[in-house]
């Protein structure tokens, strides 16, 4: 059986990027969702409250420790193993507005050398045969952050690919988001098909998100118009290795 490890920023980055996706990998591989930016700060104040305050949840709750109860319910639900990084998401390491989590990083941000030991011992603990990670559209700098170090540091043998970051993609179609670097810059552009079981349970999977899809999408309803629409009928991946193999895809052997 072939191991996925799919690299998520965030406690639901993954499910809504590619939530068919991992259903129907999770039918014949062993596939991992690790997330970076998941660990709880006790007594958020200013912007970092704020960003739990804006999901209708107050101040004395642990809103970390919430949300990652709903991602290992949303994995449940697709059959996929979770694994929690120990990293603080931006509005706790010097990101004051929500402006900021769209631009550069900070010269302050030094989270780079914990998130580098960390995705390489996820790969020295999985080996997997394939990485899917975000392409970074949209700019969030915990996104940046992910795609930068899992470039530069995670070991040439692993074929890297690459998947559009949802809302953000669809959301760019009618707002000034960009892609960081053009579809070009990824090489080879492919095609992940998906059956309409594997979406009825990827729209469950993102449901399981109780905080993130009133704020992220305005309720469920718009949430499974938005990410129906951004899916389509085949998911676009990207990847520049040259001779990544193949992946046993539901019996159909797909080039990744």
């Amino acid at each position: 059986m072939r191991t996925i490890l799919t690299l998520s920023p965030h406690l639901d980055d993954a499910v809504f990027s590619v939530g068919p996706l991992l259903a129907e990998l999770a039918a014949n591989a062993r596939l991992i969702v690790a997330t970076a930016f998941t660990k709880s700060v006790a007594n958020p104040e200013g912007f970092a409250l704020a960003c739990q305050l804006d999901k209708g949840l107050p101040a004395s709750v642990d809103y970390m420790e919430i949300r990652r109860k709903e991602d290992f319910g949303s994995l449940d639900i697709l059959g996929v193993e979770g694994v929690h990084g120990l990293f603080a998401e931006a509005p706790h390491r010097g990101y004051q507005a929500v402006k900021d989590l769209f631009g550069p990083i900070l010269p302050t941000d030094e989270i780079g050398a914990g998130l580098r030991e960390w995705l390489v011992g996820l790969t020295d603990s999985f080996n997997p045969d394939v990485i899917l990670l975000p392409f970074g559209i949209g700019n969030h700098v915990d996104h940046q952050w992910v795609r930068m170090v899992a470039e530069a540091s995670i070991p040439k043998r692993f074929p890297l690919v690459f998947f559009k970051d949802q809302p953000y993609a669809e959301k760019s179609r009618n707002t000034s988001i960009q892609n960081p670097a053009g579809d070009a810059s990824l090489g080879r552009r492919l095609h992940a098909p998906f059956t309409s079981v594997s979406l009825a349970w990827a729209l469950l999977a993102a449901e399981a998100y109780l905080t993130q899809v009133p704020f992220q999408f305005g309720g469920v309803q718009e949430m499974k118009r938005v990410l129906s629409s951004a899916w389509g009928k085949n998911l676009p991946l990207y990847t520049t290795a040259e001779n990544p193999g193949l992946i046993e895809f539901l019996g159909e052997p797909i080039p990744f």
